[in-house]
């Protein structure tokens, strides 16, 4: 799958979810053209911007869409990469604050 595929493919799973794409396209090229990378490196799309160990099992809170998504983009308006962002935040009516890490650290790599 190309990258407009996958784009268009999860644009439209996910905005049903609630989940949208950050406005940055470039941004989101680049992270999606990493979990493209991810899934050739460990046959799975781990999320870009943590630290994958390869062992799918440890890691399944990391697959994108990761298990922090919902909760970042609810307190902070985008999901940890920027990925995705929420409903209020993809209609300007929120802007989207830092997101700190919160997979526990046992789990990093």
């Amino acid at each position: 799958m190309n990258l407009e595929q996958l784009y268009d493919t999860l644009k439209t799973s996910q905005e049903k979810k609630g989940a949208y794409f950050n406005k940055d396209k470039d941004l989101v090229f680049e992270l999606l053209e990493s979990l493209q990378l991810n899934k050739q490196r460990y046959g799975y799309m781990a999320c870009p911007c943590r630290l994958a160990s390869g062992d799918r099992e440890h890691d399944r809170d990391i697959i994108c869409p990761c298990e922090y998504r919902k909760p970042d983009m609810e307190e902070f308006g985008t999901c940890y990469c920027g990925l995705y962002v929420s409903e209020k935040v993809n209609n300007l009516e929120m802007v989207p604050e830092y997101v700190p890490e919160r997979r526990p650290v046992e789990k990093i790599v």
